[in-house]
């Protein structure tokens, strides 16, 4: 079954259609509304198609508690409370309107993730066109639900989920009528290692669900992307920062602009040589055909003298008969004068 595409605003995202790459800004403006902007704009010039923002408050996330529940005690945010965290690393909600005036400006897509039903209410009211559903809330139901109704594309990451609880978060968009979503593979560690990113589970996820692919890419550098794309990816997403000096809860996993626009490059050209299915000759291989073997003439041999392994030769380059024909022409004879040198041709042979 051929994956189906789907669309958001005015492109088409999957299989034949270049890869979608979303530059996830998330808590590197460290909280200033300046750098946010400037993050648009570098996302912009390094490549991206899409920048990302998350809506949520400390409130919409969890409670205010000191419990031990609330604590985390090891990755990349050890010993921080869950509130604490959601306050350092939020977007404003009173940015988000001057955020995606900036976008367009910029030329480029805006979106965000809501974590709860009051941020996607905000998002509608501010006329953001389509969704992200973050790995952590694939097993929110309600809230896929009430993100599906709206009708608008979806973009939903994987990470942590069980197939069983990828189908049922599936299923509940397709319930609500909406078939116009992708799945993101994402390994949700901080950063994410290479031995356990799996990105054949991108083709099975294809197969398995009929919807186009891609990846959450929460690892450093650029090569799980390229990977991903070879894999039949057709989104990328990844954090993006002005600098890793400054720091916020996501900075350390944080592509910077040089390393964006690399990563960017290095995917456009893996998308090249993906191509198709060819056994044609390309223009330059052609040129390289004419350095192939063949058979000449190695000693000056006379008309009618026999033709021997000491006087013909299989040899670069392609001017004469095939190599392929060279026990044919053992030890018939010249038809005519072969000076040293000359490409074997039938015409010489008797």
């Amino acid at each position: 079954m051929q994956n189906r595409r789907i669309k958001i605003r005015d492109r088409e995202i999957g299989e034949g259609c270049p890869c979608y790459i979303i530059a996830e800004m998330s808590a590197n403006h460290a909280g200033d509304l300046n750098r946010a902007i400037e993050i648009i704009y570098a996302a912009k010039e390094a490549g991206a198609d899409c920048i990302k923002i998350q809506t949520y408050t400390p409130d919409t996330m969890t409670i205010n508690s000191d419990k031990k529940y609330f604590h985390i005690d090891n990755g990349t945010w050890k010993g921080e409370n869950l509130y604490s965290l959601y306050q350092k690393a939020n977007t404003p909600w009173e940015w988000h309107g001057r955020l995606k005036e900036e976008a367009e400006k910029a030329g480029i897509d805006f979106f965000s993730t809501p974590f709860d039903k009051s941020a996607v209410d905000f998002l509608e009211e501010l006329g953001v066109e389509f969704y992200k559903i973050a790995s952590f809330e694939i097993v929110d139901i309600p809230l896929i639900k009430y993100i599906a109704s709206k009708k608008k594309p979806i973009i939903m990451s994987t990470g942590m989920a069980t197939l069983g609880e990828i189908e049922e978060a599936v299923e509940t968009i397709r319930a609500q009528g909406n078939d116009n979503f992708c799945l993101l593979k994402c390994s949700s560690a901080y950063p994410a290692v290479p031995e356990q990113m799996n990105l054949k589970t991108i083709t099975h996820l294809k197969d398995t669900f009929n919807v186009p692919v891609g990846l959450s890419d929460h690892s450093l550098g650029s090569v799980s992307a390229v990977v991903a794309v070879a894999m039949g990816a057709s989104v990328i997403e990844k954090h993006f920062c002005l600098s890793r000096k400054i720091k916020n809860p996501d900075s350390s996993f944080s592509m910077e602009p040089d390393e964006f626009k690399r990563m960017v490059e290095d995917v456009r050209a893996a998308e090249k040589s993906i191509g198709k299915v060819s056994y044609s000759i390309s223009e330059n291989e052609a040129v390289s055909r004419s350095h192939r073997r063949s058979i000449f003439a190695v000693k000056d041999i006379k008309k009618g003298e026999a033709f021997t392994e000491e006087n013909i030769k299989v040899i670069r380059p392609a001017d004469g008969l095939e190599p392929k024909y060279f026990e044919q022409v053992l030890n018939r004879k010249a038809s005519e004068d072969i000076e040293r040198g000359t490409p074997l041709k039938w015409t010489m042979i008797s």
